[in-house]
């Protein structure tokens, strides 16, 4: 084996925090990372990791060897991305994480149409709504809805997000419809989080953004939960249009105070600065950029 992939086998222990957690992710047995590692360090004359049952710990060499191992792998991948031809078929594995509702739903046809187009390509996806370090757990990138206020990460924009308050006929009927904004303090909320006081943010038609407290019948972390409950009956809901479109257009959710204003999220991919992002991952990033663009096709009616 050369240096280079040794090198690429080290950062992978140094950031999966072991060789267990670098085996995994690189689909190798745990004895074939650890012999390159030894391999690697013999190479060098010297120790680039103090191993111990559950962690591996850099030495002041492996420190500087590190700094230098990851400039210089992502000095390759670029030299070889600029060098190769743009128009050749992608290959590779692309390790992404993608949060749930919006992975399923939106994806699918998504990934399923760029595979297609580049069927040398591997693709693995972490469906999951929870908070993903992309170093330490190996991934190139990941799709997240939110604010984004980690420093470490660059982005791309890929979609906005909007939202939507909605009930079923059903509750409207038994329960009023809202004609203000202070008519909702009168209704059932099914509240997205388990944040101890719900509150929904709206801006009427004056400009006038209100921060209005609700009561909250229900709570949950999934948003096609809150839908499916909201279409039995159970409140009015906020949710983003992508999980609720199609039951507004069946008419099972009716669209509330539709001449006020909610925020709107932004769809992200986000990827570590550190790296350098290889074309794959490039060229996925700019496919679902123009897929779902500035009026995704869950926002057209």
């Amino acid at each position: 084996m050369g240096q280079l992939e040794q090198m690429a086998i080290f950062v992978r222990i140094v950031e999966a925090g072991g060789i267990g957690k670098a085996a995994e992710q690189l689909n190798l047995a745990k004895s074939a990372v650890s012999r390159r590692l030894v391999e690697l360090e013999t190479r060098l004359d010297t120790r680039l990791l103090i191993r111990t049952t559950r962690k591996s710990k850099l030495t002041d060499a492996g420190n500087v060897f590190y700094q230098k191992a990851v400039k210089i792998l992502d000095d390759v991948a670029q030299m070889n991305n600029e060098t190769s031809c743009v128009d050749a078929t992608l290959d590779g594995t692309l390790r992404m994480a993608v949060p749930l509702s919006f992975g399923l739903m939106h994806l699918t046809s998504a990934i399923d149409e760029f595979t297609k187009q580049h069927p040398k390509l591997t693709i693995e996806i972490d469906f999951a709504d929870r908070q993903i370090d992309l170093v330490e757990e190996g991934y190139e990138l990941a799709i997240r809805i939110a604010d984004l206020k980690d420093s470490s990460l660059q982005a791309k924009r890929i979609t906005p997000i909007r939202h939507v308050l909605c009930a079923s006929p059903a509750y409207l009927e038994a329960k009023g419809v809202p004609e203000t904004i202070t008519d909702l303090k009168k209704h059932q909320f099914l509240q997205y989080g388990k944040a101890s006081h719900a509150r929904v943010t709206i801006t009427d038609p004056g400009g006038k953004t209100v921060h209005l407290p609700v009561a909250a019948k229900m709570k949950a972390n999934n948003g096609d939960f809150l839908r499916d409950m909201a279409i039995a009956g159970h409140g009015i809901t906020y949710l983003p249009t992508f999980i609720a479109w199609q039951a507004v257009l069946t008419g099972e959710l009716v669209p509330l105070l539709c001449d006020h204003q909610l925020p709107v999220a932004h769809v992200y991919a986000v990827y570590p600065q550190t790296r350098f992002l290889s074309q794959r991952a490039r060229v996925l990033i700019d496919f679902m950029a123009e897929r779902f663009g500035d009026n995704p096709y869950w926002d057209q009616r």
